[in-house]
């Protein structure tokens, strides 16, 4: 039994109807003489989460980063576990299997995937449906290929679906948990491998604009007399010319004033310097690529990316035009033999421009279009052989078809040809330009003329409005090097510099598409030029679309100018260039495209987008974010002090934990900035914390608190320890408020004989032994060393005393993030410290 798998129920049915009858329905399947056709819903298989990897990464911790999968899992998508089951228990009896998925690297990946997960042996064969009318079906299952020769494209898609899932899990947490230790407490952060860069590319237009400052400048234009007739020509500056900008234009108008009545005085005869006459060829456009048709249909109607992809679907499904997921804008010459069918399709579209276009169409005519080398594994977006009249379908299909079929006609017209003319004249000592075009033979350009246009609700682009302002109306007159010319009146005209324009959805695509232009790197920028660009034919338009769903982007007015919201801003600040910059999505993406070719393997694609997912992790670590929350972390000021609620009741500790470990005890709510701030006034830090002491800070240092509790003691004697550490811990709060004349004299931090002389003074210091608060039967992971640590009630002999609480003891405690200090007296005292080989880190 023969088993066809479609991508989709739509392709299924009408791969149906083109096998042999009768055809039977059953629940998720079609049962026909010539086999059983059953179908997907796209990817019926998702990729694992990292939680089902390993149930620790639920919660999000930079010190799980980055995720790793060593084996690939793939599990079945929710809602599709029904049809999973109909094709699975079809495969079990199938004797060979035809895979109907979309031509193209995802229609590849999507049903090899299912054949690869139930472990499949069975013979698989390959149809290529670039049409979905009745001919091209048939057409189609009678060259049948062996689907193994499709294997690169299937690892190309399996490259990207990896990629995206190493850069989106882990980016997406690094960063995500990098603005939370800023104290963004609520925010994510989505991190995209194609989304990141799209969006940095509206993000950079938009302060391009908002930086812009508009500047006047100033152009000459002058009337030249010929023995033949009179011309307009512009004056061209010397780049030695006083008032000109970067850029070579005049900015001073004393200085187009002079000129022009330089111009004005006698004598007037100038030469002519330069004179060609060319004769021009312009081929017509090609035929659509779904992004073309994106960015046209966009620039013309106004139509965003997804909306004309959903069209064209709808076309093809209605068998009216080919596959709309194409990348390519050439035709394979076996297709050439439909054109008279289709071209007279088109001529009974009474009522319609298209109907006359395709009267002046030559079937016999082959343009460039029309070439099997560049042909993957579909070719442009054309009609097929299928009539219709497009004034019976909605506005926005009608339009969508009518640009298709325009494409299509134009391979069977003549190139546009026209005479070229530019003219130079030297008037003294300065030069002066002109250009024009005579039209000898529109060809194509007939139906693409303002009066075809119009008919057709369209609108003149940037670039031919700017051609037709460069050029002289009508012809130049007939004339040669070396002829007289006389200068009869000039005028200066005024302009001023306009700001970028805002990306459009639709100019977004096609900037998505020749990414070469906004790479960073000026060698990538030509390696870049033939690439195919960022993104998909399939996916650009959804990229798009989710940016504006995320409410990151905003459509603004009526051709929906797109505007960066301040999430927008956020999130591409907060990446490195690394990921913000396409330089490196398109490299993959060229990367891809070459492995869907047969160059290079999966292993080496993803060996490197490790390498980069670890080396952006890294630089997650160190993010600089402005801090937000009203208890900046007095310690690190990267970070804000949050209320935690450990088993011995709340405290508060850093957002930039485990980098900084800084607490500090709970009053009325709020965190004890005061006991904080006393803390940070005495001087002790953490070395890799970046504490710093009062000298450090600018802040004039304190007298040692140490010396001033080693003499209380002395004076108390042996007896009077306790009160001798009464008044070293007053002494040691007071010196907050006493600053010192001499910073290298009295330093705020103890010396090793400060210890040494307060332990010897105060005796072993009592384990804190009493009950604290619960709030819960398991303890914070991050406190369980130091409830561990309170247990314990022999001090070690060398202990030193904790210079925050002078009653405990430090010790050496191994938490989940490595070696830390904490104090025995812990709940009472959280104080914490760094360790430093083996010792704490107290300055």
């Amino acid at each position: 039994m023969r088993l066809y798998i479609a991508e989709k129920p739509s392709m299924g049915r009408e791969i149906a109807k083109c096998l042999k009858g009768p055809v039977a329905r059953h629940d998720g399947y079609l049962v026909t003489g010539e086999g059983i056709v059953t179908w997907l819903f796209g990817h019926i298989l998702r990729q694992a989460e990292p939680q089902e990897y390993d149930a620790r990464y639920k919660r999000w911790r930079a010190e799980d980063l980055p995720i790793l999968p060593q084996a690939w899992k793939l599990y079945v998508a929710k809602g599709s576990e029904k049809q999973f089951a109909v094709v699975k228990n079809l495969i079990a009896k199938a004797d060979e299997i035809v895979h109907a998925g979309d031509p193209d690297r995802e229609g590849q990946l999507l049903v090899d995937e299912v054949l690869d997960y139930l472990g499949n042996e069975k013979p698989v064969k390959r149809i290529l449906l670039n049409a979905l009318d009745e001919k091209s079906i048939k057409s189609a299952n009678a060259h049948l290929r062996d689907n193994a020769a499709f294997y690169p494209l299937k690892q190309s898609a399996l490259a990207r679906a990896r990629a995206d899932w190493l850069i989106g899990m882990n980016l997406s947490r690094a960063y995500t948990l990098a603005a939370r230790r800023a104290g963004h407490a609520r925010l994510v952060l989505p991190v995209g491998r194609v989304k990141t860069p799209t969006l940095a590319l509206v993000v950079r237009r938009e302060r391009e604009i908002e930086h812009f400052k508009p500047v006047d400048y100033y152009t000459i234009k002058a009337m030249f007399a010929h023995a033949n007739g009179s011309f307009i020509a512009q004056w061209k500056p010397r780049d030695t010319i006083a008032g000109l900008d970067s850029e070579n234009r005049l900015i001073d108008k004393a200085v187009a004033e002079q000129m022009l009545h330089t111009f004005s005085e006698a004598p007037r005869e100038g030469t002519v310097t330069g004179y060609t006459r060319a004769k021009k060829q312009e081929s017509a456009p090609l035929p659509f690529s779904l992004s073309s048709l994106q960015v046209l249909a966009g620039k013309r109607f106004g139509y965003e990316p997804q909306l004309v992809l959903d069209t064209a679907q709808k076309l093809y499904e209605k068998k009216l035009t080919t596959y709309p997921r194409s990348d390519c804008e050439y035709l394979p010459l076996n297709q050439f033999g439909e054109a008279k069918t289709i071209l007279a399709n088109l001529r009974q579209a009474e009522g319609t421009e298209l109907a006359a276009w395709a009267a002046g169409a030559d079937p016999a005519r082959k343009s460039r279009a029309w070439n099997d080398k560049k042909i993957s594994a579909h070719h442009a977006i054309i009609p097929t052989t299928v009539r219709v009249n497009p004034e019976t379908l909605p506005a926005t299909e009608r339009n969508l078809y009518t640009l298709i079929a325009r494409g299509y006609l134009a391979q069977f017209y003549p190139n546009h040809v026209y005479d070229q003319t530019k003219v130079e004249v030297t008037y003294k000592d300065e030069l002066f330009t002109a250009s024009g075009r005579t039209e000898r033979d529109p060809g194509w350009k007939i139906m693409y003329q303002a009066k075809a246009r119009q008919a057709a609700g369209e609108e003149k682009d940037e670039a031919e409005e700017k051609r037709e302002a460069d050029e002289t109306d009508g012809t130049l007159p007939a004339m040669k090097k070396g002829d007289g010319v006389t200068y009869t009146q000039g005028e200066i005209k005024q302009s001023v510099t306009k700001p970028p324009t805002r990306f459009t959805p639709a100019t977004l695509l096609a900037g998505m598409k020749e990414i070469h232009k906004y790479v960073k790197n000026p060698e990538a920028k030509k390696q870049l030029k033939d690439v195919y660009g960022i993104g998909t034919e399939a996916t650009r338009a959804t990229i798009i679309d989710d940016l504006i769903k995320r409410r990151f982007l905003r459509p603004h007015g009526k051709k929906k100018y797109l505007i960066p919201e301040p999430s927008a801003y956020l999130l591409i600040d907060a990446l490195p260039d690394e990921m913000t910059y396409p330089d490196s999505t398109a490299i993959w993406e060229d990367r891809l495209h070459s492995l869907s070719e047969g160059e290079g393997t999966l292993e080496e694609f993803l060996a490197a987008q490790i390498a980069f997912t670890k080396k952006l992790c890294e630089k997650a670590l160190d993010l600089k974010l402005e801090v937000k929350g009203e208890n900046v972390c007095p310690r690190c000021h990267k970070g804000v002090l949050q209320q935690r609620k450990g088993k011995n009741g709340i405290f508060w500790g850093c957002s930039n934990y485990p980098r900084c470990r800084l607490t500090c005890s709970d009053k009325d709510g709020k965190p004890d900035l005061a006991e904080a701030k006393a803390r940070a006034a005495g001087g002790w830090q953490g070395a890799a914390s970046g504490w710093q002491s009062g000298a450090e800070r600018g802040d004039a240092a304190p007298a040692s608190p140490w010396r001033s509790a080693r003499a209380a003691a002395y004076q108390a004697g042996q007896g009077g320890a306790a009160a001798a550490q009464r008044q070293a811990r007053g002494a040691a709060n007071a010196s907050s408020q006493q600053p010192a004349a001499d910073t290298s004299a009295a330093s705020a931090a103890p010396t090793a004989a400060d210890w040494a002389e307060l332990n010897d003074l105060f005796g072993p210091p009592v384990p804190f032994a009493g009950k604290g608060r619960g709030y819960g039967d398991k303890p914070k992971y991050s406190a369980s060393p130091l409830e561990k640590m309170a247990q314990e009630k022999t001090p070690a002999p060398d202990a030193v005393l904790c210079p925050h609480c002078r009653e405990g003891h430090l010790r050496r405690v191994r938490g989940k993030n490595g070696y830390f200090w904490g104090c025995s007296n812990y709940p009472r005292c959280t104080a914490t410290f760094d360790d430093d080989h083996g010792k704490p880190a107290l300055g």
